[in-house]
């Protein structure tokens, strides 16, 4: 089965706003007295991440058009790129970029598996004629 790509058209998500946080796997054991005990629920964990982007109102249609249609209002999975990894250069351990035949650097590249969140994107108006898009996202384990 294949899966809608994440729009290239859209901006990184800006870096205030990303937050990211495992999912517990753990289940609390209920003691009378003493410490909480913890054992494993499961070994598979997502990971909800937070983020928001600025959008101009070319980029708000591809966003909601994404969101929309091509992932079913929320209900389809998707692939986006890693906003902490995805198109930054390898470094070597002086942190020198590393070069390709041609000169230009070597980039990485990390995509995600990802669910839409419990909420559906919140906009806001920025700047007049730019809007924030606020949303989580599920990445998959």
């Amino acid at each position: 089965m294949s899966y809608p790509e994440w729009p290239t058209d859209l901006p990184r998500p800006e870096r205030d706003s990303y937050q990211l946080q495992p999912q517990d796997a753990r289940r609390k054991r209920g003691f009378e007295s003493g410490p909480p005990g913890y054992r494993r629920r499961f070994s598979a964990v997502a990971k909800v991440v937070t983020l928001s982007m600025i959008l101009t109102a070319h980029q708000r249609a591809v966003f909601d058009t994404f969101f929309e249609t091509d992932c079913a209002q929320g209900a389809s999975l998707f692939w986006m790129p890693d906003p902490t990894r995805d198109g930054w250069p390898l470094l070597a351990t002086d942190g020198t970029p590393l070069l390709g035949a041609g000169g230009a650097p070597l980039l990485t590249s990390a995509r995600w598996l990802c669910a839409w969140g419990d909420t559906p994107p919140i906009e806001t108006s920025v700047e007049q004629i730019k809007w924030r898009k606020q949303c989580q996202i599920v990445v998959m384990p």
